[in-house]
């Protein structure tokens, strides 16, 4: 981290605000993806695992279970076989490449795979209207399942 972002962190600590506060989230169309994967956060905050994994099991949210297996919540019904497993994915996967495949899984892996982009307004045709111009996960929902997946590991 360079100094100057040091110093500006420590003032904000000094004052007792959060990084949340001072932190700008991401828009969905900004987000750059490199060779490396998406190597920013979307929030600048730290993503909470457990919070990640209650979406990545959520039915109504990564609903990941659907067509990962996931030893880890070995517990849980229904582990798809669609995707690969993701039993030590961050063994396989750096944080940032993680991140993209979460952001929108057609930029590393092109658009054939049916991999849905959790963080992408490109979810194709035909939505609903409450739907169009929303992402299926908000940014800090995406840092928080990276932040369970980098959990992860052999």
């Amino acid at each position: 981290m360079h100094r100057r972002n040091r110093f500006i962190l420590s003032v904000i600590a000094a004052v007792g605000l959060s990084t949340a506060a001072w932190a700008a989230e991401i828009a969905p169309d900004a987000v750059e993806f490199t060779d490396a994967g998406v190597v920013t956060s979307l929030t600048g905050v730290a993503g909470d695992p457990a919070a990640g994994a209650e979406i990545f099991k959520s039915r109504k949210q990564g609903n990941c279970l659907a067509c990962h297996v996931n030893s880890d919540m070995s517990g849980e019904l229904f582990h798809g076989d669609v995707g690969p497993p993701l039993d030590g994915v961050a063994s396989r996967w750096e944080e940032a490449e993680i991140r993209a495949i979460v952001v929108n899984s057609k930029e590393p892996f092109g658009p054939e795979t049916v991999m849905p982009g959790f963080y992408s307004l490109a979810v194709g045709e035909h939505l609903a209207e409450q739907y169009v111009g929303k992402t299926i996960l908000s940014a800090q929902e995406v840092e928080d399942v990276v932040a369970y997946l980098v959990t992860l590991k052999d």
